[in-house]
């Protein structure tokens, strides 16, 4: 995939020279592109959301934008709309094609046939995905990952080992980590970019223990074979509900796993430009806290999706701002 490129517009531009000018073609479709994402953002992202509205308006729409890309992304993988498993590798590859074009300077054309599949839905994405992308210089390579930790996504889900979960979460979330930096702003090189994926993937550890019920009865079992094996916990058991004594020993070792990813990216915060470091406060906290629930009461996860209150989410954002 192309690398330290500038992404373009110029796929925006009339072909023929009729109507409007191409200056004010592309602003269009620009400011266009910028409140879709910032919409679905707002739609979608209830924890991500209240932090990024913490940083400064620049930074702020490039977030929006590299959200806009994950979600859509998951989307196409995980949608319930009636689409094969052959479809959605499909549309991944065809997602795969259009992010490389976008990353080499061209941006997708909208399709002409009224098409209204997983990827014809989200080209709105595109130009501030470009400008996103291009500003900050994110690294192509993450992308490609990103689409590949959907792939698996797309079969039934089973880690033997936590090494190839591990794995899992460095495509789903250390990378989201990689990017997120590069539009924040950070000293230290790859050791913080190291930081970053540690940091991603104690975020979707939560949201795996978070997300524990939701992701059974669609017959996703996340949490590692072996260690299910060892404290005697079936995927049945998941399924059912079923928590006791055992479960919530193996809840304990998964809460305290993520707990050291957490303390292990604690630097990771002053390597982050002054002006960005409240939303990676405000993220971090957000998600501690819902760690911090379901470890006072790790069976919740069977009954309810664990959640923080708006007023919480706010507090949170209030203090980080203290903090900067």
């Amino acid at each position: 995939m192309t690398t330290g490129t500038r992404p373009q517009l110029d796929g925006l531009l009339p072909k023929d020279g009729a109507g409007a000018s191409p200056v004010s073609d592309v602003a269009v479709a620009l400011v266009r592109s910028r409140e879709f994402c910032e919409q679905l953002t707002r739609n979608e992202a209830r924890n991500f959301y209240y932090g990024l509205r913490l940083l400064p308006l620049p930074r702020r729409r490039s977030m929006f934008a590299l959200y806009a890309y994950m979600r859509l992304v998951d989307d196409i993988a995980d949608e319930e709309d009636g689409r094969s498993a052959a479809q959605r590798e499909h549309d991944l590859e065809q997602w795969r094609g259009e992010t490389h074009a976008v990353l080499a300077g061209a941006i997708p054309a909208p399709p002409t046939n009224g098409s209204a599949t997983a990827t014809s839905r989200g080209r709105e994405v595109w130009p501030a995905f470009a400008e996103m992308a291009g500003q900050h210089q994110l690294p192509g390579r993450i992308f490609d990952d990103v689409i590949e930790g959907q792939r698996q996504d797309l079969h039934p889900v089973a880690f033997p080992s936590f090494e190839q979960l591990h794995e899992y979460c460095y495509r789903v979330a250390g990378t989201v980590g990689i990017a997120s930096i590069y539009i924040w702003g950070f000293s230290g090189g790859e050791e913080t970019e190291k930081l970053a994926i540690e940091r991603g993937l104690a975020f979707q550890l939560t949201n795996i223990l978070r997300d524990l019920r939701e992701d059974t009865a669609r017959g996703r079992t996340y949490l590692p074979a072996d260690e299910l094996a060892a404290a005697g916990v079936t995927a049945s058991d998941l399924q059912r509900g079923q928590g006791g004594e055992r479960f919530c020993e193996m809840m304990r070792l998964q809460i305290s796993r993520a707990e050291r990813f957490y303390e292990k990216s604690a630097s990771l915060e002053e390597r982050i430009e002054a002006e960005s470091r409240p939303t990676l406060i405000a993220m971090t906290e957000i998600y501690r806290g819902l760690l911090r629930k379901i470890s006072a009461d790790p069976q919740r996860v069977l009954r309810e999706r664990v959640s923080l209150s708006l007023f919480s989410k706010l507090s949170i954002g209030w203090r980080a701002t203290r903090g900067r």
